[in-house]
């Protein structure tokens, strides 16, 4: 199994580089197709009286987004160029950026987009759009901390698992990295044997899965002692050394209103290594986690 097409996102936040990094070398190693998209958060503005002002503030956004586009997509060419990365294919596209890329993302393998940074002007908005992204794309998105080392990604993997359809959507997304990994760690948080969840051995069922796919996998098993699930899988990502995390996606969508489980929100916020996430959409009128 491999990837084929691959969609970046660009814009201007902290780390688009390392993401476009991110993005040229997971293309270069499945030999696929990387689409660059341009899609710059929209200014909206309030309403007012002075109608003529509206406009000019209006016009100058967009003269401003178009030679942001430029630049960034310029940037995208010499970083692939320099990389000797021949499928490749620029694109600019006006709108919402989370409708833009989902729309985009139907047509691709894998999306890679790009931490938010706490700190900047407009955090909230660029969370917002990643979240957005992986609950409604139907696409695995590969979220790159915009921050830190990046190293080559894949090489050591920690698959989080809790048997649920979220995990194993993630994990069947993600096989075309787990294929080539040196090493994949199977990690289950404070699991109890279930008939309906875990078998008797937490992740043992995983690991013989992942293992008839060829993938040299160990699993582990450890408890929470009382703080969050998310920061116990930051931890177990930091002390195995891994370089990229596994991962369902709690949560759903509704008129733009997000709702998180809390171990998805901290590996959004704070990931210490680049995090594969997916979304299994629910049929209408089930539960929601």
């Amino acid at each position: 199994m491999t990837y084929r097409t691959i969609l970046l996102h660009l814009d201007e936040g902290p780390g688009v580089d390392r993401r476009t990094d991110a993005a040229i070398q997971l293309a270069a190693a499945h030999d696929a197709h990387l689409i660059a998209l341009h899609a710059p958060t929209p200014l909206y503005l309030q309403w007012s009286p002075e109608a003529g002002m509206r406009e000019e503030i209006e016009a100058r956004r967009k003269a401003e987004d178009e030679a942001m586009a430029k630049a960034a997509l310029e940037r995208f060419e010499a970083a692939a160029a320099k990389a000797g990365l021949a499928k490749r294919e620029a694109r600019q596209a006006r709108g919402e950026p989370r409708d833009l890329l989902g729309l985009h993302g139907r047509y691709a393998d894998l999306i890679v987009m790009g931490q938010a940074d706490p700190k900047g002007s407009s955090a909230r908005e660029a969370a917002s759009i990643v979240e957005d992204v992986i609950l409604a794309c139907g696409r695995p998105v590969l979220v790159v901390p915009y921050i830190g080392a990046l190293q080559p990604i894949g090489r050591r993997i920690l698959v989080a698992w809790d048997a649920s359809r979220e995990a194993a959507r993630a994990v069947a997304d993600a096989l075309p990295l787990l294929e080539r990994a040196d090493k994949v760690t199977v990690v289950t948080v404070d699991a109890k044997p279930s008939a309906s969840g875990h078998g008797q051995l937490p992740g043992a069922d995983l690991a013989l899965y992942l293992a008839r796919h060829g993938i040299e996998v160990e699993a582990a098993h450890v408890g929470s002692s009382g703080i969050g699930v998310g920061d116990v899988l930051l931890n177990q990502a930091s002390d195995r050394d891994a370089d990229l995390t596994v991962r369902g996606c709690y949560g759903h969508a509704r008129l733009r209103q997000l709702v998180l489980g809390g171990a998805t929100r901290t590996m959004l916020r704070t990931p210490p290594v680049p995090v594969l996430m997916a979304h299994r959409t629910r049929r209408r009128g089930t539960a929601v986690s």
